[in-house]
């Protein structure tokens, strides 16, 4: 038998196999399990209750897409664990309303109800609160600007008896959030987009809160009832005097401060904070800064 020379095995060696060379030029996926690994770095544990914010793009290419993530999030908080978003509602038609908050007559009949079960999550909130919400057995509170979807262990709880005035303040999914020792992922989403700060903005004992008022139809089983709702002002800072990015630099200053966790989810600079945590350090901030 001819014995086979080092040149030729070198060359059979050298030579990538199929497996190498479609590695070589695949597109880079984080997946499942590369996200969950990340978020079990950041301080995502079984049995945690959290609040997500997440801008999906920014977390780089998601094998399955957004789907992808919330599985990740679920393999990680387990079935003990629930997981929630800030879904809004795309109602859509604030300039209709007089200076009163109410909707003239002539347009009532254009305006689509809200209904928990089918309102679609508000667009502005990026496409995450909508993945969410038509996942299998989420449920969505009823307060139609402060609603929340959640998935899990407690999604019933968070979700039920959510109170249509004042919907960011007591017995709201926000206090809940607080009250269950829960957190708040920041999974590339701007720090100013940090929901659980209205919470803070209402228990605040601030002087001049601005006020706002305005009607909703509500969808009910005996047709569209109209209902005017009433709320501290969450459009801009709820007292006048403060920064439009306040929610930013209090949320900065926390972590500036040593407490919450920072690193990446995917591509993505991300935050993980305890509720109460902010929640009270943002209460604290408002009244000395207002």
């Amino acid at each position: 038998m001819c014995p086979v020379s080092k040149a030729r095995t070198g060359s059979i060696d050298s030579r990538p196999r199929p497996d190498d060379r479609w590695l070589m030029t695949a597109p880079h996926f984080h997946t499942r399990l590369s996200l969950g690994k990340d978020l079990e770095k950041l301080g995502l544990r079984a049995g945690d209750m959290v609040m997500v914010h997440a801008a999906i793009s920014s977390l780089g290419r998601l094998l399955n897409g957004p789907d992808m993530f919330i599985d990740a999030l679920r393999d990680v908080v387990g079935r003990s664990g629930t997981i929630v978003a800030y879904t809004d509602w795309n109602g859509a038609y604030d300039e209709l309303l007089d200076e009163d908050g109410r909707v003239p007559f002539e347009w009532r009949d254009h305006i689509a109800p809200f209904d928990p079960m089918t309102s679609r999550a508000i667009r502005d909130n990026g496409i995450f609160p909508e993945f969410l919400r038509t996942t299998a057995g989420a449920r969505r509170s009823g307060n139609p600007g402060a609603s929340v979807a959640a998935i899990g262990a407690r999604a019933d709880w968070l979700t039920a008896d959510h109170p249509l005035d004042y919907g960011y303040g007591e017995g709201s999914p926000l206090a809940k959030l607080v009250v269950a020792g829960g957190k708040v992922l920041m999974a590339g989403a701007p720090l100013d987009t940090m929901t659980l700060l209205h919470h803070a903005e209402h228990l605040a004992e601030i002087p001049n809160k601005r006020l706002r008022r305005y009607e909703v139809p509500f969808a009910t089983p005996a047709g569209v009832v109209w209902r005017m709702l009433e709320e501290f002002d969450t459009g801009d800072p709820v007292v006048p005097g403060l920064e439009s990015d306040c929610f930013a630099r209090i949320v900065s200053a926390f972590l500036a401060g040593g407490q919450g966790a920072q690193g990446l989810i995917g591509d993505a600079p991300s935050v993980l904070v305890d509720a109460a945590s902010i929640c009270s350090f943002a209460v604290a901030w408002l009244e000395h800064h207002a």
